[in-house]
């Protein structure tokens, strides 16, 4: 594998197929390595009690898998942790997004002002494309619904709707998960 982009709702499988992807390239070669960089911020309470079930579970799930958290320069988390020999999980595409365009009050203050949307696609794009290794990207589908009442949450969709496609054209292989069953919308490996 290169390049996947793993798109979906909410508990459809996409973590799931990244940890499989995960399992199984750290089983085919004792040389190999995955680290999974995670954008979830702890905003509140349960948003932290979620992260630590999160984190127990894929730690059950996949021993070898390391973890850094990035949530905001992610090109920079790719560009640091890609090796040929390492594989790169991207969970998720949306907080990442949501950490960019909406960004919890405590992190507003240390939030560097060159963290722009248009620079940090272009440059999360270009660190997809020069990766060495392999990149698993993980994404929600939401543009699947009702068109959203408000201004703030249909210009939400819509960027992310452009950032899954962006990815999608930079990906040699776009999975769509529903009920826990992969499709395969581009295979281009």
């Amino acid at each position: 594998m290169h390049t996947e982009l793993i798109l979906g709702g909410q508990k459809s499988g996409k973590s799931r197929r990244a940890e499989l992807l995960a399992r199984g390239w750290l089983a085919a070669s004792p040389a190999h390595r995955a680290v999974l960089v995670a954008t979830a911020r702890y905003g509140d309470e349960e948003m932290r009690a979620r992260i630590a079930r999160h984190q127990a579970e894929r730690a059950a799930r996949v021993p070898g898998l390391l973890s850094v958290e990035e949530p905001l320069r992610l090109a920079e988390a790719i560009a640091r942790e890609s090796r040929p020999g390492t594989l790169v999980v991207v969970d998720c595409l949306t907080l990442w997004l949501t950490n960019l365009l909406m960004p919890l009050q405590e992190y507003e203050q240390n939030r560097p002002p060159a963290l722009d949307l248009p620079a940090q696609t272009a440059m999360l794009l270009e660190a997809i494309r020069q990766a060495p290794g392999p990149l698993a990207l993980v994404s929600n589908e939401i543009g699947l619904g009702v068109i959203p009442m408000g201004r703030d949450v249909r210009g939400f969709v819509d960027a992310l709707g452009r950032l899954n496609q962006d990815v999608a054209a930079a990906c040699a292989r776009v999975t769509l998960m529903a009920a826990g069953l992969p499709l395969a919308l581009k295979d281009a490996a």
